[in-house]
This record gives structure tokens, sequence and C-alpha cells, in this order.
């Protein structure tokens, strides 16, 4: 496939042109290609290899975030996920220059499993929101689990905090791996450190990704984990104080 310059070109997984569950209100959400986490739970498996996805211009995918502004102007905006967002970090800069100009609410959705380069932090200075998946909160669980430990996410947390931008906490809860109650309590303890946190949302684990595995000839090794009940969540929030 032939290279293109990242300032002005995406690889891009999907679009979803009428979001309601990744941040305020209606969003454009754009599903960016390519990951540097092995989640064991991914649902979204096909979106790692970087070598995917489809390349789109910056013009071609502002011109349809325009196109639906009337949607998603005032209260909702555009949400920008993946895969890993921040790894495509010069083409979402050049994007968010744009929507800024026309005031539109920006967000990522990202593990902050990455290096506060000054690029980030020129990306950060135009985001309004940042969705922070917290992969665990112990370090040996989070290598386990997603092929890494925590100590970038942690750090980027710190980040957000200390530069007055606005988060939202999530987590996985997955049964047996991140639902131990002296876990969750740490993970309480972190975010309580935190100055800018504006929600904590517990995302139950499920299985409906699996088949993606399976069609790449991956295996899929949580396959006997069931997935978290109403009642799973319900414990994590009140360990967490979200009741």
């Amino acid at each position: 496939m032939e290279k293109k310059d990242l300032k002005y070109f995406a690889k891009v997984h999907s679009i979803d042109s009428f979001g309601t569950v990744d941040g305020p209100g209606i969003r454009f959400v754009l599903f960016l290609q390519g990951c540097n986490l092995q989640c064991k739970y991914c649902h979204n498996r096909d979106t790692w290899d970087i070598n995917g996805g489809t390349y789109k211009s910056l013009d071609e995918i502002y011109e349809k975030i325009i196109k639906y502004k009337n949607y998603i102007y005032p209260n909702g905006g555009v949400t920008v996920t993946g895969g890993e967002p921040l790894l495509q970090v010069s083409f979402l800069i050049n994007l968010f220059k744009k929507l800024k100009d026309h005031n539109i609410h920006t967000c990522i959705d990202t593990s902050g499993m990455v290096a506060i380069t000054n690029d980030i932090k020129d990306l950060l200075n135009m985001t309004d929101l940042v969705l922070l998946d917290i992969k665990h909160i112990d370090n040996e669980k989070c290598k386990s689990l997603v092929g890494v430990g925590n100590s970038l996410e942690l750090n980027f947390a710190r980040y957000l905090s200390d530069n007055n931008i606005s988060m939202w906490i999530r987590q996985v809860l997955v049964p047996g791996f991140t639902d131990d109650k002296n876990d969750l309590l740490k993970l309480k303890s972190f975010i309580d450190s935190l100055k800018t946190v504006e929600k904590v949302e517990l995302l139950p684990y499920h299985d409906l990704g699996a088949h993606k595995w399976s069609a790449l000839g991956i295996n899929y090794e949580l396959k006997n984990v069931k997935p978290a009940s109403d009642k799973d969540i319900q414990r994590a929030k009140e360990i967490l104080g979200l009741t």
C-alpha cells in the first residue's frame, strides 16, 4: 500500500456518524487503525494491525464531519478512538485545529499508553475531554492482561490532572482479572488523587468480539471467562464509591 503523509492522512478502521456512548451528546466517532497493546479482552481485534484499515485524507474526514454538524453541535462533538488514536497524533493535531475553528467539542478515547511528547501536549491542548481507559491498576497484572505495564497510562492521567484537562476514567470489568477488591480500592485511591475526573465508568466485559479473533485464526484466551453481570458491576461500583 502506498505510504501517505500522516499529517494529512489517517489509517481509518471505521466511522460511526451517530455515536451515543463515547462522550457527551451525539458524537461523530472516528475509529483509527492500529494499536500498541494486546488486550486479551479486546472486542476490536481487527483494529490492531497498523497496516490494515484504509487511508482517508484530512479533508475527506473533515468534510464528512461538517455534514453532521447540525447533529453534533453544540451538545455533542467528535470522538476519536481506535485502536489507539494517539499513534496518529500528527494527523489528529491538524484535524482538531480545523474542528476548533468551528467550536466543535473534541474527545479522545485512549489507553494513555504513550510517552508525553510535545506533539501529544499540543494535541491535548485542543482536546476538550479524554476518555482514559485504565487497563489495570496493578502493574504486573496489567502486563499479563494487555502486554505492557501501567506506568505510562498512570503518568498520562497525572498529566491530564495537572494540566486541567477533563477526563472520564473507564475500566473494563473482567471477572477474575479486574474485579479484585484490593485492586479496586487501589484504583479508587488513584482516581481520588486526580483533580479533573468528571466521571468514572465501569464497562462490563463481554465476549461479543470473540468471533473476530476466530476469523483471524487467533486463539481467544478468555473464552471461558463469563461476561460481567449487573451484580458484578454493582459490587465494583460500591467498592469504588460510585453509588
